[in-house]
C-alpha cells in the first residue's frame, strides 16, 4: 500500500525527511513514532499529496503521490489533527457533502452517512452543529469523513491529541474495529505509548528524518531494552552476596534491592531464584519490569519520546520555503 525510496523534504536548511525508505503492506496498522520535528507529519503530508517531495519516490495504493495525486486522494482517508468539518455545519451534512465530494450519489452518500454515524457512535449528535460537539465527538467525525469513501489506506495523525482517557479509549476501539472489519490499511502518528504498544502491530520510530528501528512492539522492547528483574532481600549484605552467586547475569545492588537487566525476565526467574536458593539466599520479593516504548526511544536516541508534549511537526505555513 506504501512504498517510499530516499523520500526527502527539505524546508530552507532543514531536513525535515532524510531519506525514509519505508514498505506498508495492505491490512498494517502501523505507528509511526518520535518527537516533535523529527518528520512524521511531514511523511504524512507528502504521502497524502498535501506537499510535495524535494527529492526521492513514494507510491501509495500503487500510485506516484507527485504524478498520480487524483488517484492517491481517491483511495485514502486523512484524519490532520485539526477538526476538519465546519463548526457551523451539522455533522451529518458535512458528511454527505465529503461523500460528494468524492463523486458519490446523493442517496449513496446519505446511506453511507448514516452507517457511519452508527457504527461510531454518532447517532445522537449528528444533527447539531460541529461547535457544540465535544472534542471526543469532534474526533469521531473527524474519522467518519476520512471514510465516508471506504478509502484503501487511512492516515491518522494524532488522533487522540487533546482527548480524555474515556474518548481516547473509545477512539482507539473504534480504529482496531475499523480494520478488523474492513481490511483497512491503517497509518498512524501519536506520542501516547500506550496507544501504538496496544493497537500497532508494527511500530516505526523517526528521529531527525530517518527511520532508527522498524519491528514489532514486542521485538523493540526485547531487541532494544530488555526486563529488570528487582530481587529484594532483608539485608544489604545479602544483597551483595546475591549479586555474587549470580555471576555473568549483569546484576547491581541497590541497598536491599537486586537489580538485573535480562531477555525474557519471566522465564528467567526461576533459574535464578533455585541459584540462590542452592547459595542459601532466598529471596524476600520478586518483580519484573517490563520496558516500555519510551525506553525504547530512549535507549534508541538518549532523550524521552514524551520530551516536547504532543505537539506536530508542523511549522506555520508562511515559515517554510520549499528548497
Amino acid at each position: 500500500m506504501i512504498e517510499t525510496r530516499g523520500l526527502t523534504k527539505h524546508f530552507k536548511d532543514v531536513r525535515a525527511v532524510d531519506g525514509i525508505d519505508l514498505t506498508v503492506a495492505r491490512g498494517e496498522l502501523v505507528a509511526l513514532l518520535g518527537p516533535n520535528g523529527a518528520g512524521k507529519s511531514t511523511t504524512l503530508r507528502m504521502l497524502t499529496t498535501l506537499i510535495p517531495p524535494t527529492s526521492g519516490t513514494a507510491t501509495v495504493a500503487g500510485f506516484d503521490v507527485v504524478r498520480r495525486q487524483r488517484e492517491v486522494r481517491q483511495r485514502i482517508g486523512y484524519i490532520g489533527q485539526g477538526n476538519g468539518a465546519g463548526h457551523s455545519q451539522r455533522g451529518r451534512d458535512e458528511l454527505i457533502s465529503q461523500g460528494r465530494a468524492y463523486g458519490m450519489g446523493v442517496r449513496q452518500a446519505r446511506v453511507r452517512a448514516a452507517e457511519l454515524i452508527d457504527s461510531l457512535g454518532l447517532g445522537e449528535v449528528a444533527d447539531r452543529k460541529v461547535a457544540t460537539l465535544s472534542g471526543g465527538q469532534r474526533r469521531r467525525l473527524d474519522i467518519a469523513m476520512g471514510l465516508i469513501h471506504a478509502p484503501e489506506l487511512l492516515f491518522l495523525d494524532e488522533p487522540s491529541t487533546g482527548l480524555d482517557p474515556q474518548n481516547r479509549a473509545n477512539l482507539q476501539e473504534h480504529i482496531v474495529r475499523l480494520r478488523a472489519e474492513h481490511d483497512t490499511t491503517i497509518v498512524l502518528t501519536t506520542h501516547y505509548l500506550d496507544e501504538a504498544d496496544s493497537m500497532a502491530e508494527r511500530v516505526i520510530v523517526v528521529d531527525h528524518g530517518r527511520v532508527i528501528a522498524d519491528d514489532s512492539p514486542a521485538r523493540l522492547k526485547a531487541e532494544h531494552v530488555g526486563d529488570t528483574v528487582l530481587l529484594g532481600f532483608d539485608s544489604e549484605q545479602e544483597t551483595t552476596a546475591a549479586a555474587t552467586a549470580l555471576p555473568g547475569r549483569a546484576a547491581q545492588p541497590y541497598g536491599k534491592e537486586l537489580r538485573i537487566r535480562t531477555q525474557g525476565g519471566p522465564r528467567q526467574v526461576p533459574g535464578m531464584l533455585e541459584d540462590l536458593r542452592s547459595a542459601g539466599l532466598p529471596a524476600a520479593s520478586v518483580e519484573v519490569i517490563r520496558p516500555t516504548l519510551d525506553d525504547v526511544f530512549l535507549t534508541l536516541t538518549g532523550r524521552s519520546l514524551r520530551e516536547g508534549g504532543a505537539n506536530s511537526d508542523r511549522q506555520p505555513a508562511t515559515e517554510l520555503v520549499e528548497v
